[in-house]
C-alpha cells in the first residue's frame, strides 16, 4: 500500500522518480551545482543529504548502501573537460573505461596507457563522494546543500527555476534559522495546556480595531499648593 509516502512523485513512476533523482544527484556531485525546477531541486535536495550523510562514515559498508541508492558512473573533472573534447573517440573510450583501482576508477592513469596521449582518466562519481565531497563536511551537522531561487522563469510551462548547490565546507552553518511552523490544533492544545498551569495567554499587538484608546490624565502642578 502507498498511503502516507512522505515524498513528492512529481507525476512520475516510481522508477521514472528514482533515475531522476539519481541523475541530478550525480550532475551535482561532479559539477557542484545544478539548475533545475524548484520542485525537482527540493527532491533531489533530501536524496543529496541522505548520501553525504551516509558518505561521511568512510567505511565499507557505507560505500556499498551509497553505491545501491546513488549507483555508478564515469565523470571528468572540469580541468579536463576541454582537452577531453579534443580527443579522438577512440581517446576518449580509453578514459572513460579505463580501470584504475582494485575495483573502482580512481582518476589515476594506468601504466599500460601512453601518459602523453592521455594524460588523465574518468573517475566514479561514488569515488569522488567518498574522498572529496564528504569528508569535508565531516564535521558540519547537516546542511550541505542550498537551493537558490531565480528570478526567470522556464520557457514552456512557465516553471519556477532555482539552482542546487553544495555548500562551501568552509561556510559556517546558519546560526538558529526559522521556527518550526505550528499548526492550528498544536496552537490550541498548547493555549489549553498554558490556561490550565495559570499561564495567560499572549495577546496580539495593536488591540482590537475600532476601540477607544485609553485616557491619560494630566500630572498634578508641582507648584499648586493648599493656598488656593
Amino acid at each position: 500500500m502507498r498511503h502516507r509516502v512522505a515524498k513528492k512523485h512529481l507525476s512520475r513512476t516510481a522508477s521514472h522518480l528514482n533515475a531522476m533523482r539519481r541523475n541530478m544527484a550525480q550532475s551535482l556531485i561532479q559539477h557542484g551545482q545544478v539548475e533545475t525546477t524548484l520542485p525537482k531541486a527540493r527532491e533531489t535536495r533530501r536524496f543529496v543529504e541522505k548520501l553525504i550523510t551516509i558518505a561521511r562514515k568512510g567505511t565499507i559498508d557505507s560505500r556499498r548502501r551509497v553505491e545501491a541508492l546513488l549507483r555508478d558512473r564515469a565523470i571528468i573533472d572540469a580541468e579536463h573537460q576541454d582537452k577531453y573534447d579534443q580527443m579522438t573517440d577512440a581517446q576518449r573510450h580509453k578514459v572513460m573505461f579505463a580501470r584504475s583501482g582494485r575495483r573502482h576508477r580512481t582518476g589515476a592513469v594506468p601504466a599500460s596507457y601512453n601518459k602523453n596521449k592521455i594524460p588523465f582518466v574518468a573517475q566514479s562519481v561514488i569515488h569522488k563522494l567518498m574522498t572529496e565531497v564528504a569528508p569535508t563536511y565531516k564535521d558540519r551537522p547537516g546542511g550541505y546543500t542550498r537551493i537558490i531561487r531565480l528570478a526567470k522563469r522556464r520557457i514552456g510551462d512557465n516553471g519556477e527555476l532555482a539552482i542546487l548547490q553544495l555548500v562551501d565546507p568552509n561556510e559556517a552553518p546558519a546560526a538558529g534559522g526559522k521556527k518550526k511552523a505550528v499548526g492550528q490544533r498544536r496552537a490550541r492544545i498548547n493555549a489549553r495546556i498554558a490556561y490550565l498551569e495559570g499561564k495567560k495567554p499572549r495577546r496580539k499587538s495593536g488591540g482590537k480595531q475600532g476601540s477607544a484608546p485609553q485616557k491619560v490624565e494630566p500630572a498634578a502642578d508641582a507648584s499648586s499648593g493648599d493656598d488656593a
